[in-house]
């Protein structure tokens, strides 16, 4: 049995879409999948980059194909009042009923990605927070003190974003298994294929071995 991490932030469509794409993909398959929640900001922060979102163009490509992936797969899909917005208080929110190792069941992830990618609401509005918080609030498990649940909130979000950096994630969605990255909606069909049969993978004079060591030709300043 094979233990999946998929890391995902609910600012990202794509993540709206690999999260239901998942089953599918892992359909006949013996594994465990944890739902971590991530701060994608901090992520671009990390690595010096910027979001799809904020790049003229590529903003709206985005929008434009993510809409049409989800008209292709079948599945409800409205963009949000504004994007990007802040998602800091949807993750605590989603964090307040992760588990020691701070994952979010997969019912608390879903109500997450189907508020923000099927209401046309403003997630980072008070209105919309106060109804999720209804929804999930059976299975929060971090009660008692505010402060100290909210220190214990912000501090797993921490670990989690900076688990998700050491492993090598770079963005969301992104799935991680026996050391392995796939990130991406389109992603999902190599994690499939590894877990059918890593020997492609695992083979230390193979090709997915062999590209990560292509020489840098230039730089951009």
């Amino acid at each position: 049995m094979h233990t999946l991490d998929f890391y995902f932030d609910p600012i990202s469509p794509y993540a709206y879409l690999a999260f239901h794409q998942l089953p599918k993909t892992l359909e006949g398959l013996s594994v465990v999948v944890r739902y971590k929640p991530v701060l994608f900001g901090a992520m671009l922060n990390a690595n010096g980059q910027k979001g799809p979102a904020e790049i003229d163009g590529k903003r709206e490509w985005t929008y434009r194909q993510a809409l049409w992936q989800a008209k292709k797969m079948g599945l409800p899909m409205t963009m949000p009042a504004a994007h990007p917005f802040n998602p800091l208080p949807l993750l605590r929110a989603m964090l307040a009923a992760a588990d020691s190792d701070g994952a979010v069941n997969r019912y608390v992830a879903e109500q997450a990605f189907s508020r923000v990618w099927t209401s046309a609401q403003d997630p980072a509005s008070e209105q919309f927070l106060m109804a999720f918080n209804a929804v999930v609030d059976t299975h929060l498990t971090r009660r008692g003190n505010d402060a100290l649940a909210s220190d214990a909130v912000k501090l797993c979000l921490r670990h989690n974003t900076e688990a998700a950096l050491d492993a090598g994630v770079f963005g969301v969605p992104t799935v991680v298994v026996n050391g392995y990255v796939f990130w991406g909606l389109d992603g999902l069909d190599m994690l499939r294929g590894y877990l059918n049969d890593p020997a492609w993978f695992d083979n230390a004079q193979g090709e997915w071995q062999q590209a990560a060591h292509v020489p840098v030709g230039i730089k951009r300043q």
